[in-house]
């Protein structure tokens, strides 16, 4: 498999968050639930994250279960799983890895998990948070005002075992 190319990590100052509140409540009008992910979901999520992204970020998530709280928060319509948003899990102050399956994005889905990550990181006394190997970096300037860190690549996502650099976000 050839190298990928690099990927920059993003700085976001969590005390210029938007606030969480409307994101959120907006998703509820729809029945869309944003909560943190349970124990006992644990295999669904997993799977999820599977089927629609990489076995790698499905590894990367089950460091989030062995946290309290579980610092990875899922979006759910009734029992069908729409994104998940995972913090704290490669490195501390980290965001990531997060995705919304295809049919979900651009309804605000990932606005609420992403602002739900980066407010439990200010919650646990963080002033900056670091997205790591960026691939929309659009979303993340528009929504929390990401920034990139210059000369941030490769970062922490090589992969030394293969030689090669992981696909991120």
């Amino acid at each position: 498999m050839p190298d990928l190319p690099g990927m920059a990590d993003l700085l976001v100052n969590l005390l210029k968050l938007p606030p969480l509140g409307p994101a959120v409540k907006k998703l509820s009008a729809r029945g869309v639930v944003i909560q943190r992910g349970n124990s006992y979901e644990q295999t669904a999520i997993r799977q999820f994250v599977e089927k629609n992204f990489s076995v790698g970020w499905a590894d990367e998530i089950s460091v989030a279960y062995a946290r309290l709280p579980v610092t990875l928060f899922v979006a759910t319509k009734g029992q069908k799983i729409l994104g998940f948003a995972a913090y704290e899990c490669t490195r501390r102050g980290f965001l990531g890895p997060m995705g919304v399956a295809k049919s979900a994005r651009e309804k605000g889905v990932g606005t609420a998990l992403l602002l739900s990550a980066m407010h439990a990181m200010l919650e646990m006394g963080y002033v900056y948070g670091i997205i790591g190997g960026v691939g929309p970096v659009e979303f993340y300037r528009k929504t929390v005002g990401a920034i990139e860190i210059e000369g941030s690549e490769p970062g922490i996502y090589g992969n030394i075992l293969r030689g090669r650099r992981l696909k991120r976000r």
